[in-house]
């Protein structure tokens, strides 16, 4: 994934490599919007987690290291928007890879945190009694640490396929590919692994999710629920027209030279820079989701009313209410057994005293 493609506006066919002066304006002007409102926001739910909430859940656990990943991402923005303001790269070809790389890097990270917050909501809802196996904090840790691995080595085509080249008098970092083969692995490969599976476990795990909460009793509405859900909808908005025009330039390059290919090159071409800018904010969104989630808390807990809105949100409240009821049960069946051994005991000294009364 290249987030901030939209830099440049080049291809294997053309040599146009920096955006026109009016659209790297309005390029870097979103991204200083996204910097001022995205930074401090992550930076504030890292430091909400970590130093004010009581107890760190799974969800809050997954929560954090989104944020850590948008954060991050939030940190390179000044590169991007000073390359914006003066058309020129000025941070030498390791640079280049490397910030390509991490903002890659962000978005597989982001989407396969949201698909384990799906995940794990749907063994908390529909099997319960099993959610105690993957709430263990080695367990958690373990997938965590299983997945920065997996989303490090599946980023690394966003650096072997970026370089710097010299313009005229600039120098550019644009994407790179030798063959139209590599082109196609890098898009459809970022397709699958950043869309198409992730979506379709956050998608079935959400209908089972539905399809349970219907069959049972538990219609009570669940902050969490909405929160995550939230998350993901939002995710989706941004980065579907990313991956929709990466499909595009795909389906351009396997397209034999004519009319139709030149039309699929024109939209790539023009509606690249404007997906890749909406993919962007999505780093900065859900400190905005969080803030309008927990807002109810803001008057009562003042600066800690994210980590009480963090507590209050993994479906550990329904975990904790499925344990009191798996409990109760245990409790009632005890006290069926005692009260079964009194009536018992209660038997045996009736039917021992009648011989006594006969015997009168």
């Amino acid at each position: 994934m290249e987030p901030t493609s939209f830099l440049t506006n080049s291809s294997n066919s053309t040599s146009e490599s920096i955006v026109n002066p009016g659209s790297g304006t309005l390029g870097a002007l979103i991204l200083s919007l996204v910097f001022l409102l995205g930074f401090p926001g992550n930076i504030f739910i890292i430091w909400s987690v970590l130093a004010r909430a009581r107890r760190h859940s799974v969800t809050t656990l997954l929560i954090l290291h989104l944020a850590i990943a948008d954060g991050s991402l939030m940190a390179l923005t000044p590169f991007f928007i000073i390359y914006l303001v003066l058309r020129n790269w000025l941070f030498g070809n390791v640079m280049c890879k490397l910030l390509f790389y991490l903002c890659l890097l962000n978005m597989y990270a982001s989407i396969q945190l949201i698909m384990l917050m799906s995940i794990y909501r749907l063994v908390a809802v529909v099997w319960p009694q099993r959610v105690s196996i993957i709430t263990s904090r080695k367990t958690v840790l373990r997938a965590l640490a299983v997945l920065w691995v997996l989303v490090m080595v599946a980023s690394i085509p966003a650096m072997v396929f970026r370089t710097v080249k010299q313009e005229d008098t600039r120098q550019v970092c644009e994407p790179y590919h030798n063959k139209s083969s590599h082109l196609i692995l890098q898009y459809v490969l970022e397709l699958v692994l950043g869309f198409l599976i992730p979506y379709g476990v956050i998608i079935v795990s959400y209908i089972c999710i539905l399809r349970k909460i219907r069959q049972t009793k538990f219609r009570r509405h669940i902050r969490s629920e909405k929160l995550i859900l939230a998350i993901v909808l939002t995710f989706c908005l941004f980065w579907l027209p990313y991956h929709v025009i990466n499909m595009v330039q795909v389906t351009w390059a396997l397209c034999p030279k004519g009319a139709v290919k030149d039309m699929l090159n024109s939209i790539w071409h023009n509606s690249r820079a404007v997906t890749s800018a909406v993919a962007f904010i999505s780093s900065c969104a859900n400190p905005v989701l969080y803030f309008f989630a927990g807002k109810s808390y803001i008057r009562r807990e003042g600066l800690a009313f994210m980590a009480r809105l963090f507590e209050g949100t993994g479906l550990d409240s329904a975990t904790r209410k499925s344990r009191q009821n798996s409990q109760n049960s245990r409790d009632k069946d005890a006290d069926a057994v005692v009260l079964k051994e009194k009536d018992g005991d209660s038997t045996n000294s009736n039917s021992n005293s009648k011989p006594l009364r006969n015997g009168k």
